[in-house]
């Protein structure tokens, strides 16, 4: 089933709507308003929601004011800051979208080696602030994703096995919880409340400002891809699993399968070419990665090598082109415990059998940092894996995006004997076994995480998401999108399947 529906109509009681206006400082949005249709629509282009309302927040008092409204009238609510929730929890039909993209305060102290993060700062104004001292909090690979989605779930990118994870580098979180109260969590206020908030913090609140550890980074690394034909991806997969076992902790790679994109770095006569590359970011002395890197670049005959040193903000954005707004976007992501060679000769076919030039399938080099804290430590599920992979299934537009979501599904099914977990960040609307799985094999947590959503959101107030049910209730269904009722709450959820 798609992702799109038919409009669908939605209903706002008037004297509801005046009731949350006096109290709001942001200028509220309702169907019918000029900015409503370019508001409801996120960054995955196949999801096609309609929310009741839209809440633009210009602080935590706004969000306080929206939630409460929300809880009083029986709405559904969807969270948003960057909007790049890969299943569209970001928006919901029916109900309230609090927006908190405009939320962009950042505050650097460099001598400290902190920042103070709002909720709808992005990737890239993130590391925009921070770089210029020469510092960075390890993200994701794409900037214009939102610093809150990618934290709670985890964080994964360039620095993750030098530095951890995203919420490795969490010293405290602001958030606004399901009753309306405003709490500060960290390792001495509310301990337990923060271990949660580290890897499943959608379901506890809505975080309104982030404090971060930053680390040294750049402003140069050395980064980049070196391509080779399709054809040598067996080969080229093998012997990246050998030279990887020992390289140091300051290397992060991703593998790539995909057609060569029109890019100005990539000659014209490779463009639409399939190709698989392995992309590195070394974050340390340029010329020891040179040293490291050097048998893999020599590997065979590669197509291009554009491994050199750049700026740190360069390669954080080099993935950008490839996932722009509005596209239409099907992922399925898996753990991997190492490159099986039938994992490798799976991946190899399913490489020759990409269709769409934009889909493929960055499979994430772990381990280092990532791994040693410990599985307990915060709630993030899988540290002990040696990959993880997403496959992308991508077109432009609705046209041939059934093709692309059949190929994803049967490339997924294929490599289920090798399956190890998932990252929760590159879950769809999956199910609860596959929430489990996210958590990794040990059913503490998932108790762990239960008993402390019935603490602090016991009524599953937020539920449009990787939903952890509350210890005593049943899971609110496929990522909880749109299944409850209350004001305007009308129509299917839409959601991609």
């Amino acid at each position: 089933m798609g992702a799109s529906t038919a409009p669908v109509p939605v209903r706002l009681d008037d004297s509801a709507y005046h009731e949350l206006a006096r109290s709001f400082r942001g200028s509220l949005v309702r169907a019918g308003d000029a900015p409503y249709e370019e508001r409801r629509r996120i960054w995955n282009g196949a999801i096609d929601r309609h929310p009741a309302l839209i809440a633009p927040c210009t602080g935590s008092a706004d969000v306080v004011a929206a939630l409460k409204w929300a809880v009083e009238t029986g709405a559904p609510v969807a969270v948003r800051s960057g909007g790049h929730s890969f299943p569209g929890h970001s928006v919901c039909d029916g109900g309230v979208v609090i927006d908190l993209s405009a939320m962009k305060e950042v505050r650097v102290d460099p001598e400290a080696r902190t920042v103070r993060v709002q909720a709808g700062v992005l990737l890239g104004e993130l590391d925009a602030a921070t770089q210029p001292f020469g510092l960075a909090v390890p993200s994701g690979i794409v900037t214009h994703t939102g610093v809150a989605g990618l934290t709670l779930g985890g964080g994964i990118g360039w620095l993750s096995r030098k530095y951890g994870l995203s919420v490795d580098q969490l010293l405290s979180v602001d958030l606004v919880t399901a009753g309306g109260d405003r709490v500060t969590a960290s390792a001495v206020h509310e301990p337990e409340l923060f271990w949660g908030m580290r890897g499943a913090g959608g379901n506890f609140g809505i975080v309104t400002e982030f404090t971060f550890r930053l680390n040294p980074v750049g402003p140069t690394v050395l980064a980049g891809p070196v391509l080779w034909p399709v054809e040598e991806s067996g080969r080229v997969l093998r012997f990246y699993r050998d030279w990887i076992a020992g390289v140091p902790d300051e290397l992060t790679t991703i593998v790539v399968h995909r057609k060569a994109p029109p890019l100005p770095a990539i000659p014209p006569e490779l463009y639409g070419r399939p190709v698989v590359m392995v992309i590195a970011c070394w974050a340390g002395e340029v010329a020891a990665g040179e040293e490291v890197m050097r048998p893999m670049r020599e590997f065979g005959r590669p197509l291009l090598d554009l491994c050199r040193p750049k700026p740190y903000l360069a390669h954080q954005a080099m993935f950008d082109a490839s996932f722009p707004h509005g596209w239409w976007y099907y992922f399925r992501g898996c753990g991997l415990d190492r490159l099986a060679d039938g994992a490798v000769d799976t991946m190899a076919e399913y490489a020759a059998r990409i269709d769409s030039p934009l889909s493929g399938f960055p499979l994430f080099q772990l381990g280092g940092a990532v791994a040693r804290v410990g599985e307990d430590d915060t709630a993030v599920g899988c540290r002990g894996l040696g990959h993880m992979l997403n496959i992308n299934g991508i077109r432009d537009t609705a046209e041939g995006f059934a093709e692309e979501r059949r190929w994803v599904r049967e490339f997924w099914s294929a490599l289920e004997p090798y399956h190890a977990g998932v990252y929760v960040n590159f879950l769809m609307d999956e199910g609860e076994q596959r929430i489990r799985q996210a958590y990794g094999s040990r059913e503490r947590k998932l108790d762990r995480l239960r008993a402390l959503k019935a603490e602090w959101d016991p009524g599953n107030v937020f539920r449009l998401n990787q939903n952890i049910p509350p210890a005593g209730r049943k899971a609110a269904g496929a990522g909880g999108a749109g299944q409850a009722g209350g004001v305007g709450q009308v129509g299917p959820a839409g959601q991609v399947r």
